[in-house]
């Protein structure tokens, strides 16, 4: 009798597939991901895209991975190195060998290493696992090109159909390593291919062949077994950054009683925003897909005009595009939220990687002295919170309000519990008819606590009125070209935004409040951050995190809290924009600073190493 596969049970698990961008990784990992968060995993996903739309097939610059991080404990981030990886041809393992621990399981596809394979990748020998110096790693050799067309020869399929199946073989063969059942992978498969049956089987007979494979021949020393992590009883959902926020406009158009619009460009990586709202017309959802960037933004003026809760969605390249728009929304003062899913730049840049290059494009990026809202979120699933407090914002008082995700967080996904709307807070547009005041209203009057001017809907009975680019006088609404009523108006705007500090919460500090150091950063570094912060304080050092979701108003307390701490650093994926901000908001400030601009999320080990120089410095 065969010995049998011992059963390793862990806390956490780091697996990544990876193989040419037509091989279907990011299905796969997709799968794979929501298999483990319906089995009470947490998990945290990160899709990384080869930057040329269709490289050819088995190159280097065609590689296309997915790497899941799954535990029983709460997973900040997709983890930093592979305990297992899924190369379907060489390129993949070339491409990721920096990517794996040196003990990794490494499962191939040993039809896609042959001879020709290997120079498309360009090895220069027949044994690249020996080239490439990998030699304490378990390495499961499957021939599942060949076993996967075997195995459909009953379905009829094409060569190209059938092999375009290998990537369930492999699926199955990761839920056997990691005792994953299958019902739920073959439910997700047939409402994925609904309208082709035989494909449904066909993926569905893969599966089960790459699961009975590992099963039968102990393919590995060990299969592993994650534990479920204990949560509070709700309703959850694996979710990426762009879903969670299209849901968060949603949920704030609704809190406002407003009709949602978007008018936007498809662009990388924040087309999905697009997609995904152009599906909700049953919530009243309206979207334009415009012919361009500026045509874009400026339909969503037009709606925001006529009284609708109005948004764009963009990345760094169009942002610069609507720069014009954003300062006639400023202007004119009227609610328009502008989404920038940040990408390598500049220009073109690395469109499928992730920086966070454009808080100073966000912050300034316009003619004249041009104010706006910035917020930045900083997960998958606070996209949803972020996207929620800039509609708020935005129509409360009556501004362009920059939201700032990144393509790691966009793309990336977590488990997410489903909010109950009852519990945000809610959204009262500052509209004409609190006006209360005994001379005669006009466009530009404005709440005396808050400076929001009044919002009069088209159509609405005596409140017809006149906006748009041109400056306006403070009493009378009417064109101005008085010097005396521009620097009033400048700083009127200003103060506005200034103001809203006033309505967002206090910044928090998570860690050692007696910490050595204070780590900051914004954004999707949060979870590199915080796992940072832990595994520093795991060895006995005090520090302590603040992570900024409003960066333009900061929140009240931000000199305060900062000035508590001896060493401050400022960490970002740019060369310093945020730590040169601050330095221009905080009199004396004057932070040490980690900066990379890889195109990659942080290495949560480089960070500890990095912090921990600063701290003992």
């Amino acid at each position: 009798m065969a010995e049998q596969t011992k059963v390793t049970t862990l806390e956490k698990v780091v697996v990544r597939f990876s193989g040419d961008s037509g091989d279907g990784m990011q299905l796969t990992g997709t799968i794979f991901s929501n298999l483990s968060a319906i089995l009470g995993n947490d998990i945290s996903t990160f899709p990384d895209f080869p930057a040329e739309i269709r490289a050819p097939q088995g190159t280097l610059s065609g590689v296309s991975g997915f790497q899941v991080h799954l535990g029983s404990r709460k997973i900040y981030t997709p983890g930093d190195k592979a305990d297992v990886l899924v190369a379907m041809n060489p390129a993949a393992l070339k491409v990721n060998v920096k990517q794996i621990k040196p003990n990794a399981i490494v499962i191939i596809d040993t039809d896609s290493f042959l001879k020709n394979d290997l120079t498309k990748a360009q090895f220069v020998t027949e044994d690249p696992f020996a080239e490439l110096g990998l030699n304490s790693v378990q390495v499961v050799a499957v021939p599942i090109s060949s076993m996967v067309k075997d195995g459909l020869v009953e379905f009829e399929l094409d060569n190209k159909s059938a092999l375009r199946c290998k990537n369930m073989f492999a699926l199955g063969l990761v839920c056997w390593l990691f005792e994953r059942p299958l019902e739920e992978a073959m439910h997700m498969l047939q409402n994925k291919f609904a309208k082709k049956p035989t494909i449904v089987k066909a993926n569905i007979k893969a599966l089960t062949d790459g699961y009975n494979y590992g099963h039968n021949t102990h393919a590995t020393v060990s299969t592993y077994r994650i534990e479920s992590t204990t949560v509070e009883p709700a309703y959850y959902t694996d979710v990426n950054g762009n879903k969670a926020t299209s849901y968060g406009l949603i949920a704030a158009a609704e809190k406002a009683g407003l009709r949602l619009f978007l008018g936007s460009y498809p662009i990388t990586p924040a087309t999905d925003i697009l997609h995904e709202l152009a599906k909700r017309k049953d919530l009243g959802v309206i979207t334009v897909q415009a012919e361009d960037e500026i045509a874009g933004i400026c339909t969503a003026i037009g709606a925001s005009f006529a009284g609708c809760l109005a948004a764009t969605s963009t990345s760094g390249p169009g942002l610069a595009l609507k720069g014009e728009a954003i300062g006639l929304a400023v202007i004119s003062e009227i609610p328009l939220v502008v989404i920038d899913v940040q990408r390598g730049g500049p220009s073109t840049g690395m469109p499928t990687k992730s920086e966070q290059t454009d808080l100073m494009q966000a912050l300034y990026g316009r003619n004249g002295e041009s104010p706006a809202v910035v917020l930045a979120a900083s997960t998958p699933t606070d996209c949803f919170d972020a996207a929620f407090w800039a509609g708020k914002l935005a129509v409360e008082h009556m501004t362009p309000v920059i939201l700032l995700t990144d393509s790691f967080i966009a793309n990336g996904s977590s488990a997410w519990k489903i909010p109950d709307l009852d519990t945000y807070p809610s959204i009262t547009p500052n509209y004409v008819t609190n006006y209360k005041e005994e001379a005669p209203w006009k466009p530009y009057r404005r709440d005396k606590d808050s400076l929001v001017r009044y919002w009069a809907i088209p159509g609405m009975n005596e409140f017809m009125h006149r906006i748009g680019g041109l400056e306006k006088d403070y009493e009378t609404s009417a064109i101005s070209t008085d010097p005396a009523n521009h620097q009033k108006m400048v700083n009127v705007r200003q103060a506005k935004i200034d103001k809203i500090a006033d309505y967002i919460p206090e910044q928090e500090v998570c860690g050692d409040k007696d910490a050595d150091l204070l780590v900051i950063g914004w954004g999707g570094t949060y979870g590199h951050l915080y796992e940072a912060m832990e595994d520093m304080q795991a060895e006995g050092k005090k520090v302590a995190m603040a992570h900024f979701k409003f960066i333009q108003p900061l929140p009240r307390n931000t000199a305060e809290l900062i000035s508590r701490y001896k060493k401050v650093v400022v960490v970002e994926q740019n060369n310093g924009q945020f730590a040169n901000y601050l330095r221009g908001k905080i009199p004396g400030f004057n932070p040490f600073q980690f900066n990379r601009v890889k195109g990659q999320p942080f290495v949560v080990a480089r960070l500890v190493e990095e912090l921990t120089k600063i701290l003992e410095a």
